[in-house]
């Protein structure tokens, strides 16, 4: 899995996946990852936390995740603007 921080709250995330896994079976497949990277229609790519990819709006852009902010230990939303 690939480990990295939230771009949108901060947080540790793991991605699940990649070639660290590609070995892997039953229980320890690595399709368990708090996160995803996205690639946006901007052509912008972001690694986010679940609470962070539920906040964005559809269709969501750079900007979006530049105003996400972590609200709590598990809630981000969207603010600004």
């Amino acid at each position: 899995m690939a480990q990295g921080t939230c771009d949108g709250c901060g947080r540790a995330v793991t991605a699940a996946g990649g070639v660290a896994n590609l070995w892997t079976f039953g229980d320890r497949d690595g399709s368990e990852g708090t996160g995803m990277t996205l690639e946006f229609e901007d052509g912008s790519t972001h690694l986010l936390c679940y609470p962070c990819i539920d906040a964005l709006p559809d269709g969501p852009t750079a900007a979006d995740v530049e105003r996400l902010e972590r609200v709590d230990g598990e809630t981000s939303r969207l603010v600004g603007p």
